[in-house]
């Protein structure tokens, strides 16, 4: 009987323990890797050099970052393991931050709210803005075994070249006032705001290659807001203030000149149309003084003697030249 129930308690546990349990199922928004004495299920040599992922890597990263390709199980099931094996199972949907969240203490930036970087003319500003990504199923090993805590990775790496961005960032053709000096406080601040749009996507560009670094993918950057510290706040504004104004003048005085160039324009056609007009009377009585002339040179003269008479009958006065000693 001690036999017979130690036979049965075993069967009991290895049906439990093996097959109910070795039971799996994968969400339709999640991927898995499956690992045996902690070792996951590779696909052959290839690494992630072989795989798109790698291509915005830069050279000098390229050996630095190779991981190998992991066999990923889609969702679905039922899937089964074995006891000694070991399910990961990551969410790849897209999640969103606040730029200035800290994974490793939620506290700092005013408690995740406001992240603190340097312009290029040493102003502290305060920018907010939130950071969509997801898991790259294309490399999940580096999630999954690479880093310890990738997000937090992925965070430092992104904020770190967002502070390089506003510190070297610079608008060449910005105006500015008469007496200013390049680089003058409240510049560079109205550079950043009015090139929002370039500036995340530039962070969208010098990111795509996070997914080979630490298997995390940035989907977007979205920074909204950049604002100035609150005791420059109304420097700001009067500066803003000017260069409206400027910007105002200079377009007033454009369309003035405009306007009088285009005035100009229509008074030269209409004085070169009658110049024209008044023109033509005295081309066509050419012509016929040119056949007259051809077809009879005394009618010319007759024509001459006949045009002057016209002319003293309806003078007032006729003036004559005297010879001297006449």
């Amino acid at each position: 009987m001690f036999t017979a129930g130690l036979i049965i308690g075993a069967l009991a546990y290895f049906l439990v323990r093996c097959v109910l349990s070795g039971i799996f199922t994968v969400e339709q928004n999640e991927r898995a890797v499956l690992t045996s004495f902690g070792r996951a299920q590779r696909l052959g040599d290839l690494t992630t050099l072989d795989d798109p992922v790698s291509e915005h890597l830069d050279p000098e990263h390229r050996e630095r970052y190779t991981y190998p390709q992991l066999r990923v199980i889609q969702p679905g099931g039922p899937y089964f393991k074995l006891p000694w094996q070991k399910v990961h199972k990551v969410s790849v949907s897209i999640q969103t931050l606040n730029i200035a969240f800290d994974p490793d203490d939620p506290a700092v930036n005013q408690n995740g709210t406001v992240l603190d970087a340097v312009t290029k003319d040493q102003l502290n500003i305060g920018i907010t803005g939130q950071l969509r990504f997801k898991v790259s199923e294309r490399n999940l090993h580096a999630y999954l075994f690479g880093v310890q805590r990738p997000i937090s990775h992925v965070m430092g790496y992104f904020i770190s070249i967002l502070r390089e961005r506003i510190a070297t960032l610079s608008a060449p053709d910005s105006p500015v006032l008469p007496g200013a000096t390049p680089g003058m406080a409240g510049v560079s601040i109205n550079d950043l705001r009015k090139n929002l749009n370039s500036l995340n996507e530039q962070m969208d560009q010098q990111c795509l290659s996070s997914a080979a670094r630490y298997g995390i993918v940035l989907d977007a950057s979205l920074i909204t807001g950049i604002d100035p510290p609150p005791e420059i706040e109304s420097a700001l504004a009067a500066i803003n203030t000017a260069h409206n104004e400027v910007s105002a003048d200079i377009s007033t005085a454009q369309a003035l000149a405009d306007q009088r160039i285009e005035q100009s324009k229509r008074a030269v056609e209409i004085e070169t149309m009658r110049a024209e007009a008044e023109m033509q009377p005295l081309l066509q009585l050419s012509e016929q003084l040119r056949n007259l002339k051809l077809g009879n040179p005394g009618a010319l003269t007759a024509y001459l003697r006949n045009t002057r008479l016209d002319l003293i009958s309806r003078a007032k006065r006729i003036f004559l030249e005297q010879k001297e000693g006449a």
